[in-house]
């Protein structure tokens, strides 16, 4: 089967999950976050259980040899916390409190084709555009220490 279709369905179980869950809908968010007001537990427990389901797929997974439709695993290597991390969790916790999506969620609300939504999205789109030029140009440029040595070789 192809990528794409594998990833497609993935996609499908993911969003289905949202949408029976309730995740979906903006006042459950909001209402999580809410501590000190009305707070509803209900995101808590879909957390719970998807950790739970996470948990027994990754060890499933990692016992396996190798992947079924792809060459090899993809697992992550780095276990720093940087600058870039800690920034972006807390723009994504500004956002998600502000409005009380998350960008799975929107994507799914999208289909509603609601102002709101639509206006996040776009949102959450320009932001993903301007960190990639952004990370591109960081990258392009040379750094100080790099122009010093640079300098130095003649």
């Amino acid at each position: 089967m192809p990528l794409v279709l594998v990833s497609f369905a993935c996609g499908l179980v993911f969003g289905a999950g949202l949408l029976i869950s309730g995740m979906t809908q903006t006042g459950k968010v909001l209402g999580f976050l809410d501590i000190f007001g009305a707070w509803d537990a209900t995101l808590a427990f879909v957390m719970a259980g998807a950790v739970a389901v996470t948990s027994i797929g990754f060890a499933l997974a990692k016992r396996r040899g190798a992947p079924v439709f792809t060459a090899q695993s993809l697992w992550p290597t780095r276990k720093d916390i940087d600058a870039p991390l800690v920034t972006g969790a807390v723009l994504f916790g500004i956002g998600w409190g502000l409005v009380g999506l998350c960008p799975g969620p929107a994507l799914v609300n999208l289909a509603g084709l609601g102002l709101p939504v639509i206006v996040f999205v776009a949102a959450m789109a320009a932001g993903m555009i301007a960190q990639d030029m952004w990370s591109k140009q960081k990258a392009a440029t040379p750094t100080s220490e790099t122009a010093i040595a640079t300098s130095n070789d003649g």
